[in-house]
């Protein structure tokens, strides 16, 4: 999917001004639905994997967001039950 110049706003500040308001609501919804998944168990390699991103990436970017927001984080080894 392309975006040609005529979907874009007329002026180049509203065009980059959306931008800036897509990245916030991308990570907005980026932080919302690691903490689902992470409350809901789910490892960080799985995280990563449904992100396209490395586990390092994934970690280093939402570790301690998450640990701030009380979530339980899991572990290499640890096992679901």
């Amino acid at each position: 999917m392309s975006v040609g110049e005529s979907s874009l706003p007329p002026q180049p500040a509203d065009a980059l001004a959306a931008v800036v308001a897509l990245r916030r609501l991308a990570d907005q919804l980026e932080d919302a639905a690691v903490e689902q998944a992470m409350r809901a168990g789910w490892s960080w390699p799985q995280v990563s994997e449904a992100l396209g991103v490395t586990r390092q990436a994934v970690h280093k970017k939402h570790a301690k967001r998450l640990i701030a927001a009380g979530v339980k984080l899991r572990r290499r080894g640890d096992e679901r039950v």
